[in-house]
């Protein structure tokens, strides 16, 4: 497996982005592993690996760059805050499209290319999904998209008429930020959805049940969300 960090340009500077690939010939598809509110940190590096090691491209851009960039621990959120600094959700689509950019680089096209995110992450995907026509999207445990959490980032679930890529929602039961109201809203609205789309509940899970560096791991809910992810990936891109 190869592994780096390049820097791409971006409207609003230069974004790092951590990348795995598989050694031998180049992979014909590819992943954006958007991070969690915590930043591009240990654990998004392992997922994006865990993607290579899957025979895909995988991509984790530095969407906290605006702000200086670094991470944030996980049980200190007042930390988190500051690194969200100048982000908007126009910057976060800038930012994905440099990142399917450098894929487009390496051969692979939009439409063999997926977004898959995690918490903060998960909301992107969903605004990917909606704004942009890429090839997949996976969002785990996304919230703000029926309610919204932060000033500048409003719900999208309005803009389901419009999404333009599949999409596939992980959320846990036990999420106190993610009430099972919304994600049923969620899933009756997106029946309103042009493209292919889905909804998983795991009753016994909360929030970051996929992160085995949190206490919130739940390692049945997270295998099965990965397989799902695989499955849904393989059903999707191109090639």
């Amino acid at each position: 497996m190869h592994e780096t960090t390049f820097e791409v340009g971006t409207p609003d500077g230069t974004m790092p982005i951590y990348e795995a690939r598989p050694d031998g010939g180049g992979p014909r598809r590819g992943v954006v592993v958007v991070q969690e509110a915590f930043g591009v940190n240990d654990h998004i590096q392992s997922v994006t690996r865990r993607f290579a090691a899957a025979g895909y491209h995988a991509m984790a851009p530095h969407i906290f760059h605006r702000a200086g960039g670094g991470t944030a621990p996980y049980d200190d959120f007042e930390k988190v805050l500051p690194l969200f600094e100048g982000l908007t959700d126009d910057g976060i689509l800038d930012d994905i499209d440099a990142t399917v950019g450098a894929m487009a680089n390496h051969g692979i096209t939009a439409e063999r290319v997926a977004t898959v995110g995690f918490c903060f992450g998960g909301r992107v995907t969903f605004l990917v999904a909606v704004r942009r026509k890429l090839g997949a999207a996976v969002g785990f445990y996304g919230g703000g998209i029926v309610t919204a959490r932060f000033p500048q980032f409003p719900p999208l679930s309005g803009e389901v008429p419009a999404m333009r890529t599949p999409w596939l929602g992980l959320f846990g039961d036990l999420d106190p930020s993610i009430p099972v109201d919304d994600v049923e809203r969620l899933r009756a609205e997106l029946g309103a959805a042009p493209v292919g789309h889905d909804v998983v509940r795991y009753a016994a899970a909360g929030h970051g049940f996929h992160c085995d560096e949190r206490p919130e791991y739940e390692p049945d809910a997270a295998t099965d969300a990965w397989t799902r992810t695989l499955e849904w990936l393989e059903r999707h891109l191109a090639g």
